[in-house]
């Protein structure tokens, strides 16, 4: 069961209280796979606490913020690992990457933002988390015990390295599918803090119970393409015309989760907690 929220939090358009929030159900990665394997499938995620070391996760943060440092993202003289925001530069030179800012996955930002973008971009085929964090052997050995998968357990060569400066666009409502709908929906993704997040402080939310809410608007979408004379493959295109252009089922979390009569479950994240999800699970941040 959620844990009871005890205080007000806000998204884009109003607050979250214990009416329409509730706390994620954290999860021990040391339980029988039989129970991890149920709480997975009746709530669509898996909320699991240490599964990677924290001084791996906070040496993947280090480099990170050291790379975006030349950008003058960070406090002058600060700790790259802390991740502190230069108060003397505008949020608007650092979008967010990812967070549905411009219109069919463009890019972000305007020619202020430009080597901020570029770095963020490039920072995705870097060592020290294209190989050591995505590929890291702890996540990697869980997921294939978890899911039974074994040897035959692959990780998509496409990731997403977010970053969500304060006051910038925060990432919509939407769920994974939606851009991977060139694949059967037997993905499984793991969503990985790069850091702690306090309960105020931008971590993913999930809409509860939200998988078939994924799962019907999905069948709605195919259904409207076909209807529209679109091709197989032009319905599955994240960014068709029955979409918004960013690919997002909406930018208000707080009306969404109202509309469909279910709350958003939050968590405080540490470095080395990892969330697993169905791919049709409703998030926002």
């Amino acid at each position: 069961m959620p844990g009871v929220l005890t205080q007000t939090l806000a998204v884009s358009d109003g607050p979250l209280t214990s009416e329409n929030a509730a706390l994620l159900r954290p999860s021990d990665p040391n339980l029988p796979l039989d129970e991890l394997r149920a709480r997975f499938d009746a709530d669509g995620y898996l909320f699991l606490k240490g599964v990677l070391p924290r001084e791996d996760v906070l040496e993947a943060r280090r480099q990170y913020f050291s790379y975006l440092s030349p950008t003058g993202v960070l406090k002058t003289d600060s700790d790259p690992v802390h991740g502190i925001f230069n108060p003397d530069k505008t949020p608007d030179d650092f979008p967010g990457i990812g967070a549905g800012a411009a219109g069919g996955n463009g890019r972000p930002g305007g020619e202020s933002a430009a080597q901020f973008v570029d770095r963020a971009i490039e920072a995705h085929y870097k060592d020290w988390y294209a190989e050591k964090l995505v590929q890291h052997p702890a996540l990697y050995a869980f997921i294939a015990k978890f899911t039974g998968w074994g040897d035959n357990t692959l990780t998509f060569k496409r990731t997403l390295l977010r970053n969500n400066i304060p006051q910038t666009k925060p990432i919509g409502v939407h769920y994974d599918q939606i851009f991977i709908r060139h694949g059967e929906p037997t993905a499984v993704t793991a969503w990985v803090p790069i850091g702690d997040i306090k309960l105020s402080g931008g971590g993913l939310i999930y809409l509860e119970d939200s998988d078939v809410v994924g799962q019907k608007i999905e069948n709605e979408f195919t259904a409207k393409a076909l209807a529209a004379g679109m091709t197989e493959e032009e319905a599955k295109y994240a960014f068709n015309s029955n979409m918004m252009s960013t690919g997002m089922l909406s930018e208000n979390p707080a009306e969404f989760a109202k509309e469909n009569g279910r709350r958003w479950l939050v968590a405080e994240y540490e470095a080395g907690d990892v969330v697993l999800h169905k791919p049709h699970m409703v998030s926002s941040i």
